[in-house]
């Protein structure tokens, strides 16, 4: 198997309609923390994973606790790729110029 490390993100976008809804986002999003995914935007959410075998695994851990309604996408990038994002507006979070390219960060 090739290792080829990524970037997983999973982007959402979830109703707060209701008191059971404001409560699912809340669950939701305290799970990405918990799986090790970091807020790159509202809404976006990152972590790194080794290969395509641990994004799969991730994504299993995701429809565990996935909301009733609204969208949730997931996809995986290279780390090249991620690198290569261009930011138009704004800059780096203090995370990303912390762990930049590094495949894995223990703090």
């Amino acid at each position: 198997m090739k290792y080829q490390n990524m970037r997983m993100l999973c982007m959402f976008d979830l109703p707060v309609d209701t008191p059971q809804e404001r409560r699912q986002y809340r669950i939701f999003r305290k799970e990405l923390l918990r799986n090790g995914f970091t807020m790159l935007q509202y809404s976006v959410y990152y972590r790194a994973v080794q290969n395509r075998a641990a994004g799969k695994r991730y994504e299993t851990a995701i429809k565990r606790f996935l909301p009733v309604h609204g969208e949730v996408r997931l996809f995986s990038v290279s780390e090249k790729q991620f690198n290569d994002m261009q930011i138009l507006v704004g800059s780096r979070s203090n995370q990303e110029t912390i762990v930049g390219s590094k495949e894995l960060v223990i703090i």
